[in-house]
């Protein structure tokens, strides 16, 4: 016979926190990935990362991207523009409105004098060039 099991949604986030880590990105409703999470494709060459990342609903102006060294973070305000008509009434929105972010670390150091943005039509392209090596030197002792 078939025994039926009750779980809970966030069993698998407790069992991957006693693993020691996340392993899974956060869920919320029916295992879906988290509302409004930004996603992002990495591409390395030769010279440059470029990092596609999918923010629709935000205006340019919302949109932060900091780098330090080899870490760089992508972070937006969504802003819910609130629109009721007469006699209509919100029953039900699956929107997210709020503040979104995420974080990842490149293998290089990015040079971020050379590094360029630009967003279109929901997409943030990063170009990221490679910082150089610096040449090393040996010192003579005096």
């Amino acid at each position: 016979m078939n025994e039926l099991t009750r779980r809970n949604r966030l069993e698998p986030l407790f069992d991957d926190m006693f693993k020691g880590f996340f392993v899974r990105p956060f869920s919320t409703d029916n295992g879906n990935d988290m509302a409004g999470a930004i996603r992002i494709d990495v591409k390395e060459t030769g010279e440059a990362y470029t990092v596609h990342a999918e923010v629709p609903g935000v205006n340019k102006e919302d949109l932060h991207v900091d780098i330090d060294g080899n870490r760089v973070s992508i972070s937006a305000e969504v802003k819910k523009a609130s629109e009721q008509k007469d006699g209509e009434k919100v029953l039900r929105s699956e929107r997210y409105y709020g503040q979104v972010a995420r974080l990842f670390q490149l293998p290089v150091e990015v040079d971020e004098a050379r590094a360029t943005a630009r967003y279109r039509d929901g997409v943030l392209e990063l170009t990221l060039p490679k910082k150089t090596a610096s040449s090393a030197r040996k010192l003579t002792i005096e």
